[in-house]
This record gives C-alpha cells, structure tokens and sequence, in this order.
C-alpha cells in the first residue's frame, strides 16, 4: 500500500519551511542501522550525486532545477565542490550504470531525476539495500528511496485560466514531451483551467515523444500556430525550447503569440517579450530539502510526498505581473484558493 505524506509533507518539504529556516541538526541514534532515521553524515564529507535523463543537465527544465538544488545545498553547507556532481544521460541504456556509479562510490545520496528512471532505480534500489536514493516524478516502492512527486495538474490549472484569459483568438496550445503520467498531469490540469474561465476556448495538443529535441517542438508550436492559437503552454523539457523559438519568430514577424514556460521561471532564459507567465514546480527546493535531510539524518526512505498548490510545490512564477494583468491574476489566485481549500478538485488524468 503506498505510503503518502500528506501533513508531513509540508513540513518536511513545503518551501514555506524552507524560507522559515531549516532547524537544527539531529543526533545520530545510538544503535539504529537500516534506511530510516539515522546519525547526520559529517556535511565535510557529505556527497550528493545526481543523475539527468535525457533532457540533461542544461534542459531549462526540472533537470536543471535538480541541479540548481544541488549547488544551493552544496554553497549554504559549505561541501566541497566535488562532492556534489552529477551524471548526463544520453539514453534510457545510461541510467542503472549512472546509478549504480554514485551508490558503489557510497554516496551519501543518489537522486535519479523523472518518471523515466523510476523502474531503472528501483532495480539499483533493490540490488543495494543499504544505499539511500531518491527520485523526481516517479513513485518508487522501496524501503531505501524517496519519492518526490507534484500535482503538475494544480499548477497548470493557474496556466489554463491565464491562458483563457488573454487569448485573443479563443484558441490556446498544449506541447507534451513523452506521453507520460506526469506529462498528462500537465495537459489535463491545463485544459481544465482553461475551461472553467471560457468552454469556448480550444485546447489543440501535440505530444512530440521527446524531451530533449528541441526541433520537434519548434515544428509542433508551428503547427499550433498555424491553426490559431495565439498562447501555448509546454511541457516538454529540452524540446520545448523550441516552441520558444518558434514563438519567438513569429513575433519578430509582428504576430502577437506567446508561450508560457515550464518548472521553471523561463522568462529568465527566454525573455519577457515571449513569456506569457510559467507554471513553476519547485523541484530546486525538493532536492535540496531531502539532500539536506540526509545530511543531518533524517532520510526517510519509503516515504512518497506529494506537492501541490497547498505545499507551494507549483504556481505561477514571481514574475508572472510583467506580462498578465493585476485582475487575472488575482482570478488565478481566487482559482488556487479554491483549489487549495477543496472545493475545486482538478483532475489528473
């Protein structure tokens, strides 16, 4: 039966606690071996690794937020340089030997990042009892994991209502990677915000079958366009910078189109000129919380956490005002808090 945090997982990840401070350090338990609660690891000595799938490190994406988790830890804890790394996946074939390279080094943790690898590190999860991993966006069933995973869909709500919102053509946009659980999240928390604004507005989709292919997006994002849509929303990884680029061409043509970015603030890589806003999922914060909790002994493996709206897990970037208007968004967050008390319960799947 899974095991799902819920109260505990705010404490434990909500970025909230983060921002509030991170506590003070726990004892190690005099006795105690196995994979739960155990003695702080010296941070001096500490290593945290981190495997990519194949959208890879510099994705612009939750790859990249990964490892932006791993450097905040690595800078606030003082941890020598090298004893936070990671390692790039060009193909499914790269993750149990990336794997099982951090664990055979003992590793203080391993994370491997995406739904993809979920049946990988299980594999190297169960063929080394001993070692601590965690994962991003797979449900890993395992005594000596944890799982990190958001509801994709509460966030992409927010989006679908901005996107209803300001589209002038009543016609918006869905760019997936890989047709996925997690992807789909995306997609249906999307179109279902987009519908409860305005059931006239059309959602066109088009999943590419990639993340790291920016190519494909760029031609999915000219197909959108070229039906009408005037805003696309992408979830996508690597290949969605290509419906950056395709945006970004045709507004130097004079076409008032836009995208809204991806786990990200992806206004900071693409500019404001092309993003409408971008529906951001803390996964920086995720990895850098458990990280830290495995520094100072509180691992919990076989735990699986769920984030959302309420943990502050997803939302609209900070820097969503720049383009959307002050009554949208407080459309947007009238939406949230509806969604955050229950009354609105958005699908999934």
């Amino acid at each position: 039966m899974k095991k799902v945090l819920s109260v505990l997982s705010v404490a434990t990840l909500s970025l909230s606690l983060v921002l509030a401070g991170c506590g003070s350090k726990t004892e190690a338990p005099q006795g105690q071996t196995g994979t739960g609660t155990e003695g702080a690891a010296p941070a001096a000595t500490a290593k945290v690794g981190m495997v990519t799938d194949v959208g890879g490190v510099n994705d612009n994406s939750f790859n990249q937020s990964a490892w932006e988790g791993l450097q905040k830890l690595q800078a606030e804890l003082n941890l020598p340089k090298e004893n936070v790394n990671f390692l790039q996946s060009t193909s499914d074939a790269d993750y149990v030997p990336n794997l099982t390279q951090f664990v055979k080094d003992n590793w203080n943790l391993t994370w491997g990042i995406g739904y993809l690898m979920g049946d990988h590190l299980k594999k190297v999860a169960d063929e080394n009892p001993d070692a601590k991993l965690a994962i991003i966006d797979a449900e890993v069933q395992a005594p000596n994991v944890e799982s990190v995973l958001f509801k994709e869909h509460e966030g992409s709500f927010l989006a679908g209502v901005v996107a209803a919102k300001m589209s002038q053509s009543k016609k918006v946009g869905f760019v997936g990677g890989v047709e996925i659980p997690v992807i789909k999240r995306f997609e249906v928390g999307f179109e279902a915000g987009v519908k409860a604004v305005d059931p006239n507005v059309e959602v066109i989709k088009i999943y590419t079958g990639f993340f790291d292919k920016p190519d494909e997006g760029k031609s999915a994002a000219s197909q959108i366009y070229g039906q009408g849509a005037d805003i696309i929303f992408h979830a996508a990884g690597g290949t969605g910078d290509g419906v950056f680029n395709e945006g970004k061409d045709r507004k130097s043509k004079g076409e008032n189109v836009w995208v809204i970015g991806v786990d990200k603030d992806q206004s900071l890589t693409f500019g404001d000129d092309i993003t409408l806003t971008s529906m951001v999922k803390r996964v920086d914060e995720a990895v850098y919380r458990v990280s830290k909790d495995v520094i100072e002994g509180k691992f919990e493996g076989g735990k699986i956490v769920w984030l959302g709206l309420a943990e502050d897990g997803v939302g609209l970037a900070d820097t969503s005002s720049k383009n959307v208007p002050e009554d949208v968004l407080k459309l947007a967050d009238e939406y949230k808090q509806k969604i955050v008390s229950g009354e609105i319960k958005v699908p999934a799947e």
